[in-house]
């Protein structure tokens, strides 16, 4: 996906593009780029693959969810920052969490959010579990390519505030749905939106999960 590909793609999404924000999206492939060659973050490394699978990827969350207003985010295993800095690069109204359980990939995360001037925006090394035990709760909690969906309920609810959502990212989710039904049962966890798509381009096939907590 080239960049103009890639604004025409976010057109659709209906997200705006501007020239700071392509600015911004550059400078966070080139230091994706270097740090790569030093710790492994992604295997993804040509820039045409970069806009499609990670930053393209990141932003079709917008299907699901609009991400308007003053809220709240936690990026559960933030990595090498997707979707949390893409989508703060585009929401800059949230206020954003990467959490991660490897230092080096924070110190990284840092860098990132250095260069590129955001604001409202934190990357805190820490488990999932530990944060919740620190009743730190969200609008919002996201998490990508981090572990199968019973895991991830069990790591990444406990962060969502009442009536908030969990926006999980998979390809194609449909035994670890099954396997995870008892647990949204037991919770009174609502499965609000399940989105299935293909990718542009290559076809792969995405899904999002909108799983809410719902008011006790």
């Amino acid at each position: 996906m080239t960049e103009e590909e890639f604004k025409k793609e976010l057109e659709r999404l209906g997200i705006s593009v501007t020239d700071e924000k392509m600015h911004q999206l550059e400078q966070f492939y080139e230091i994706l780029i270097k740090t790569n060659k030093q710790m492994n973050l992604t295997r993804i490394v040509e820039k045409e693959e970069v806009y499609l699978k990670h930053f393209y990827d990141s932003l079709t969350l917008v299907k699901a969810y609009s991400f308007e207003g003053d809220l709240s985010l936690c990026d559960v295993g933030s990595g090498a920052g997707f979707p949390g800095i893409v989508l703060k690069i585009f929401f800059p109204n949230l206020k954003v969490t990467l959490i991660d359980a490897l230092q080096k990939r924070i110190n990284y995360l840092n860098e990132v959010v250095e260069a590129l001037g955001l604001v409202g925006i934190e990357a805190v090394h820490v488990r999932a579990e530990d944060l919740a035990r620190q009743n730190r709760k969200f609008d919002i909690v996201t998490a990508r390519a981090v572990a199968s969906l019973p895991k991830l309920l069990g790591w990444c609810m406990p962060l969502v505030q009442k009536n908030g959502v969990f926006l999980a990212m998979k390809g194609n989710v449909e035994e670890e749905l099954d396997l995870s039904s008892d647990l949204l049962q037991k919770k009174h966890w609502t499965l609000e939106k399940k989105i299935s798509f293909l990718l542009p381009k290559e076809e792969s096939k995405r899904t999002i999960l909108m799983i809410k907590k719902n008011e006790a």
